[in-house]
């Protein structure tokens, strides 16, 4: 409280100085609430130099204004009490001397006598007494809080102002800014006396920086102190609060919390202004409360009407709490903080906000203001009464979701159906618009809700549309109540093909729902796949409908492989052609669209459409439909071989809110975590995607692979093979045999190699390239002969000659990166691999990856090296331990070193092998 006053304190320490001489001084000291005009008060006696000063003190209280003469009680009292006693035995026997400032001559108490005889008299004996006094001693006369000070005090003090001449006095008062009290009219009387006045200044940051350093003991970081200097605006009362409340909860000073200092709101300040602004002035509270009924700041017209005064009276009222410190001086009325609207409506009963905030809904309605600034306050208000209640409620929810605020809509339409009691059509319609607005958050409660409007509706197309509303489970399990819904409204509804207009555009889309319900059923699957043909090679894409029921139609002949990958490509780029920029594209069939292309390899296609689309996607998107961005946007540049700017988008999807990841966003991120090959990556996507609890094949079989793929990597190979069959007996069940959708047999590969099952992993090789040879995706097919290559060996360099020459054609640079160095290392020695292998390491360093860089630098060095390499006795023993399948840690216990020292180990090993990790040891040792 005392930083930084070190002018005030010299001005009072030169008045004493002055009134040695002879020269009297009234000082007043002025300052908002909390700015520490009082704590500067009580330290003046404990600066003052020379024992010849003499301090009267007095403090007032609004619960002492009725108390007549208590200040100057109060300053004599202190007089006697710190006098000599030779001087109180004096007062004693002239009692006249101390008990006339109190009374008049007559023994009538002095504030019942005119203003003028009372001063006359009363100051007839204590100036005489003041002068006596002064005579030995300086005298340091401090009252706090002048605008409490009594009446007959406040004359008191205002008659000894002008008749200090010549005596050694100095006379300090403080003075509260946008008190009533300070515009009494002795008050201005005092103030227009003094000498000098002195008004105390926001402490600075500096000053805001010690302070925290004093209090937590170490020093705070600069963006902490910045946010408790711009939060606070340098008042000392402000500051103080906060930090205690930073403090209790143990959070350091530290950059890391400076958001919680912007969001803090001191319970112990609160309750400090509630109490200052119960002692206002009814126009001063009136303002105050119409300025929290809107939300801490708004319009000056509309405050001043809601408050209930004139633009006089507002201009007052507004004028007071700004100098008290609780409103900015900006044009519009606003708090300082946060705290300050907690502490008006922490003042009024749980009636009166709501009055409040009823008043302010009816002065906006009446204004024309927007319908989400009504409803503000419609929400705040228990009882509706107001016939256009539930209209504003509607209006403002559908701003709400025009902006891409769900759950604030959400919000609006649960109120509003509150306020709609009768089981009518427009209730059902209200259950309709809260299904719409839940399901990019809360799908069960969207089903819900449609299900409960349902037999409100009195049509067949209200009914149809309504069931629409209910967002696909893309690639998850559908609710038997859902399909039976839809099942049933379809029947009603009739076929497409005997409709037309609305009615069909109906029918299509509730098709189309219906058979994606329907994905893991192979009968399904097949009746799919029928329709598709049906369609021609070129199916109609003209309306919503259409594309939807063709996307649904097209994923499935991609699941089943039905198709060739240029058929899907072809059809995807068509549909993505015609669709229009949304933001509602986790809650449609726009996904299986984006799966289907990525399976094809159409990733040109798909990254052009998201670059085009991504920005009017971006600026209304909902949490699930911002995670399918990410996810898509990794995939694109995790295919393009940018794994480091791919990982970025992976990461930005990993602080999204749990409930916005939907099935089709984690199979695409686990896709991209499979090719980034970081297992403490795959493994948090795998920790978030199984907390969702239950989920269907799709996203199943996605968790299962990327398991496996962690598994190998941490050495657990028998593992994550059982992990991959029984993943492929499951597909196969289903008549899921897409390989480039899951890859479960290109995994179980290698891991046959690796466990010395040749022939499994030929058979496997074998029935991969039969498939990849129909699908024609070049990166597909390039990897199936890749891998069938390195099963055999010496023999198996024309494979990978072909795959090399199929891959130049794909844009996964970095799988024609890993054949070209199998193939260079394969080939041994001589001018093809050595332009393999620095091809290899060209590509691989475009694609930034290091480890695939090393491994074709090493071959171009030595072929055979990866098998001859000379690891010391540590790392002999750290690989031996890895091929046991134990972890750094387990391998730092049993060897006695440090897990760091492990990594060395294994980090040299690897290097000197031309690995890049665990999973290709055993390409490299023995068995």
């Amino acid at each position: 409280m005392l930083l930084e006053r070190d002018t005030e304190l010299a001005r009072v320490g030169a008045a004493l100085s002055a009134a040695d001489e002879g020269t009297s001084s009234v000082i007043l000291l002025s300052g908002p609430l909390g700015i520490g005009r009082s704590a500067l008060l009580r330290r003046l006696p404990g600066v003052v130099s020379g024992t010849d000063v003499r301090v009267l003190r007095a403090n007032a209280a609004p619960m002492e204004r009725d108390f007549a003469f208590g200040v100057v009680r109060q300053l004599l009292d202190s007089l006697l009490a710190g006098g000599p006693q030779a001087d109180r035995e004096r007062w004693a026997r002239e009692p006249d001397r101390t008990t006339g400032p109190l009374f008049g001559a007559d023994g009538i108490p002095a504030d019942a006598i005119p203003a003028g005889a009372a001063c006359e008299s009363t100051l007839r004996g204590p100036r005489s007494l003041l002068a006596d006094i002064s005579e030995h001693a300086r005298l340091l006369i401090l009252v706090d809080d002048l605008q409490w000070v009594d009446i007959a005090s406040l004359r008191w003090l205002a008659y000894l102002t002008k008749r200090l001449r010549g005596l050694r006095v100095v006379l300090v008062c403080t003075l509260r800014d946008g008190d009533q009290g300070a515009g009494h009219a002795l008050v201005r009387e005092i103030a227009a006396a003094s000498t000098q006045l002195l008004r105390l200044a926001p402490l600075s940051r500096d000053a805001t920086r010690t302070v925290i350093h004093e209090r937590s003991g170490v020093p705070g970081e600069e963006e902490y102190v910045r946010a408790c200097h711009e939060v606070t605006g340098g008042n000392p009362l402000f500051l103080v609060s906060l930090l205690l409340g930073m403090d209790a909860r143990g959070y350091e000073p530290t950059a890391d919390h400076a958001d919680r200092v912007r969001a803090l709101r001191p319970a112990g300040l609160r309750e400090r202004l509630a109490s200052y602004l119960r002692t206002r002035t009814q126009a001063v509270r009136d303002t105050a409360a119409a300025i929290a009924a809107f939300g801490g700041h708004g319009d000056p017209a509309l405050i001043t009407e809601l408050a209930g005064l004139d633009e006089i009276g507002f201009g007052a009222a507004r004028r007071a709490l700004r100098e008290a410190g609780l409103l900015t001086d900006a044009r519009e009325p606003r708090f300082v903080h946060r705290v300050v609207q907690d502490a008006v409506e922490s003042a009024m009963s749980v009636a009166e906000r709501e009055r409040w905030h009823a008043a302010a809904a009816d002065l906006l309605y009446r204004s024309g203001r927007p319908a989400e600034q009504v409803a503000a306050h419609l929400m705040a208000v228990t009882a509706f009464g107001r016939p256009w209640s539930v209209m504003v409620l509607r209006g403002a929810a559908d701003t709400a979701l025009r902006r891409g605020a769900p759950e604030t809509a959400a919000r609006y339409l649960r109120r509003a159906l509150l306020g709609h009691r009768p089981q009518d059509e427009s209730r059902a319609r209200l259950l309709v618009e809260l299904a719409t607005a839940e399901r990019g958050f809360d799908p069960e409660a969207c089903r819900r809700h449609i299900v409960q409007a349902m037999p409100l509706l009195t049509t067949v197309r209200d009914r149809a549309a309504a069931a629409l509303r209910i967002p696909p489970p893309l690639l998850g399990a559908v609710p038997p109540s859902t399909a039976t819904l839809l099942r049933g409204v379809g029947e009603e509804l009739g076929r497409p093909a005997e409709l037309d207009g609305p009615a069909r555009e109906m029918a299509l889309r509730l098709e189309a729902r219906l058979r994606h319900d329907g994905h893991e059923n192979p009968g399904e699957l097949a009746s799919a796949g029928e329709r598709l043909r049906e369609l021609g090679e070129e199916p109609p894409l003209g309306s919503v409908a259409e594309r939807e029921l063709v996307a649904v139609l097209l994923f499935s002949g991609t699941l089943t492989g039905g198709l060739t990958a240029a058929e899907a490509a072809r059809t995807g780029g068509r549909i993505l052609e015609r669709e229009p920029a949304t933001s509602a594209g986790a809650h449609t069939t726009l996904p299986l669209v984006v799966i289907t292309l990525f399976a094809a390899e159409s990733v040109q296609d798909v990254g052009s459409w998201l670059s085009t689309e991504q920005q009017a996607r971006w600026q209304n998107a909902t949490g699930a439909d911002t995670v399918l961005l990410l996810a898509e946007r990794a995939f694109v540049l995790v295919s393009q071989g940018r794994p480091a700017q791919a990982r970025e988008y992976v990461e930005r999807a990993m602080g999204s809110a749990e409930a916005d990841w939907r099935e089709a966003s984690i199979m695409i991120l686990s896709t991209v975590a499979l090719e980034l090959r970081d297992p403490a990556l795959s493994e948090r996507i795998l920790a978030r995607a199984l907390r969702r609890g239950t989920a269907g094949l799709a996203l199943t079989a996605a968790l299962r692979i990327l398991q496996a793929s962690v598994d190998a990597q941490r050495g657990l190979r028998p593992r994550a093979l059982e992990r991959l069959l029984a993943c492929g007996r499951q597909l196969d069940v289903s008549g899921w045999r897409n390989s480039a959708l899951f890859p479960w047999r290109p995994h179980a590969i290698g891991l046959y190699q690796r466990l010395g099952d040749s022939r499994s992993a030929l058979r496997l090789a074998e029935e991969e390239l039969t498939w990849a040879t129909a699908w024609g995706a070049p990166a597909g097919l390039g990897r199936a002969l890749r891998l069938k290559g390195w099963l055999q060996g010496a023999q198996g360099v024309p494979l990978l000659r072909e795959a090399v020459a199929v891959l130049r054609d794909s844009f996964f640079e970095l799988e024609l990166a890993r054949t070209l160095v199998l193939l260079g290392r394969q080939l041994g020695s001589g001018a093809e691999a050595e332009a393999a292998l620095r091809e290899a390491g060209t590509v691989a360093a475009a694609c930034g990856a290091p480890w695939l860089v090393e491994r074709a630098e090493h071959g171009l060095g030595t072929a055979s090296a990866p098998k001859t390499a000379v690891l010391t006795r540590s790392e002999r023993k750290v690989i031996t331990l890895v091929g046991r399948g134990l972890t750094n840690q387990e391998i730092a216990g049993e060897l006695g070193v440090s897990s760091r020292a492990v990594e060395k180990h294994l980090t040299n090993s690897y290097r000197k092998l031309g690995i890049s990790g665990r999973h290709e040891l055993a390409d490299v040792l023995p068995a």
